[in-house]
């Protein structure tokens, strides 16, 4: 930005969207370029995020206020309204004078004076039938208001929303820009309220969790350091994730709190990142392996290793003793695993190409594979537009191929743990089912899904969990508490 005037955080956010359509390409890429702009980098992405996560949502208000179906507006024009929309429902301390205005000079240089009156109209009819900015949602009609948060909303003068009784599906997919297929599934599997929690889950904005290196530090030295540079934070223990998990010996090794940073930062420049004190990872991916509760004396495989969080977690559980070996089938990603043991100080691991394993056997083998995202919306915001039932079904394919391959490769006694941030039951437990079917010398020791959560946990519905008999450790689902990701994990054992 050198002798530059820094851009506003609207104007980057304008320039991402036109730039990226999430069918086709990741935003992350753009908006980190474009970021450079501007010193309202927080602000900026936040827009582009937020645009995007509710944007179905958004087109819906632009077509009921306006008369104007968004296919008839020109695309650089819509991408102007559509962030003015945001804020005026989802953003209720900016002042709507601010947002209307910077919208109008914004099109007065990105496509001219011709545009201005039109973008000045809508934005200007939506802020006429908005009744109330934030208002309770206790106190308001769901068929005209738009959740912010599991309290609040923003309402409308009139319905526009499906009828949430008689059309759930409809109702869900339009209010979190969700698509219609996936909340029928949804609905199917967990029900109406757990598939509202989902859904607001999916369109939260997630927290940031650290997971301190064991290896360096500890979570109460980490805090202390944080405390010392101003920073916002809040330790969470990650135990309140595994009601029924056992406290053993092999999981004192692993720090069973994490800490959740409060107030936007940097990752980079947060004290301890250069020195490898922590490792940023959401509360249910951390669990996996505080689940498979690995020993140091295995061999242990990481088949789909980058970009390392797991791999590095597996290392700092074992006391940097195990016998790690990373390998992934994306070369080239498997350089991000390095720099991440370089920067922890880890020694345990060692890279090895996917094709050089294939022979070999080994105590244990993560298997954290590549899957639809369902249970990480909020952070994948590209998912929500590419995620298909023939896209799953895919996958599905791939999963099972990549289960089998581990299947060969561990010894007898040996375990699997088989991994997903998706909570479709075709990529969890059907797909563990038929496995077992087919390979009888396998039993499954636990599963359980976290269903993403957006509430704290005294407020949120629990399900009933259902134990087999020949399961010993076993919570087939569970929303945990706070703000965190969706997930499964299996332990698998050969006989």
């Amino acid at each position: 930005m050198a002798g530059q005037k820094p851009k506003s955080a609207r104007a980057i956010a304008i320039k991402v969207l036109n730039q990226c359509d999430p069918k086709r390409n990741y935003i992350g890429p753009i908006l980190n370029k474009l970021l450079n702009e501007t010193s309202q980098k927080q602000r900026a992405t936040d827009l582009v995020l937020g645009t995007i996560r509710n944007r179905r949502a958004i087109d819906t208000v632009i077509t009921a206020f306006t008369g104007r179906p968004i296919e008839r507006i020109p695309d650089k024009l819509l991408n102007i309204i559509r962030i003015g929309a945001y804020e005026l429902i989802y953003s209720p301390a900016t002042g709507q004078h601010s947002i209307v205005n910077e919208a109008v000079e914004n099109a007065k240089a990105l496509i001219g004076k011709k545009q201005v009156g039109f973008v000045n109209a809508v934005l200007r009819q939506i802020t006429r039938h908005i009744t109330n900015r934030r208002i309770e949602l206790s106190q308001t009609n769901p068929k005209r208001t738009l959740y912010q948060t599991p309290v609040t909303g923003c309402e409308f003068d009139m319905d526009f929303l499906p009828d949430p009784e008689s059309s759930p599906a409809d109702y869900l997919s339009t209010v979190f820009s969700l698509p219609k297929w996936l909340i029928t599934d949804w609905l199917s599997e967990f029900g109406e309220e757990s598939t509202r929690q989902i859904c607001l889950a999916s369109n939260r904005k997630p927290g940031i969790y650290l997971r301190p290196n064991n290896l360096k530090t500890t979570t109460q030295d980490l805090a202390r350091k944080f405390r010392q540079a101003d920073i916002n934070f809040e330790t969470i223990d990650v135990r309140c994730l595994m009601p029924n998990t056992p406290r053993v010996s092999s999981i004192e090794n692993q720090e069973s709190s994490m800490i959740r940073v409060k107030s936007p930062r940097t990752i980079t420049e947060l004290p301890g990142f250069a020195e490898g004190l922590f490792t940023v990872q959401d509360i249910t991916a951390s669990q996996v392996v505080r689940i498979l509760k690995p020993q140091p004396d295995w061999t242990i495989l990481d088949l789909c290793a980058a970009p390392g969080v797991k791999t590095t977690q597996l290392a700092e559980a074992t006391g940097d003793s195990a016998s790690i070996i990373a390998t992934d089938i994306d070369a080239e990603r498997l350089k991000k695993v390095e720099e991440n043991m370089t920067r922890l100080g880890i020694n345990s691991v060692d890279i090895v190409p996917y094709k050089e394993l294939l022979n070999s056997q080994f105590d244990c083998i993560l298997l954290d594979v590549p899957c639809s995202n369902t249970g990480v919306l909020a952070r994948r915001i590209e998912a929500r537009y590419r995620v298909t039932p023939t896209a799953i079904k895919k996958l599905v394919k791939r999963q099972s191929e990549l289960l089998a391959t581990a299947a060969s490769m561990v010894k007898p006694h040996g375990t699997i743990c088989y991994s997903t941030c998706s909570i479709q039951k075709d990529e969890n437990s059907n797909l563990v089912t038929d496995f077992l079917q087919k390979n009888c010398n396998f039993e499954l020791k636990c599963e359980k899904l976290n269903l993403p959560s957006a509430i704290p946990h005294q407020n949120r519905p629990q399900q009933t969990a259902y134990q087999p008999d020949n399961i010993t450790d076993f919570d087939r689902i569970d929303f945990g508490a706070g703000d965190h990701d969706g997930g499964y994990t299996a332990i698998l054992t050969k006989k």
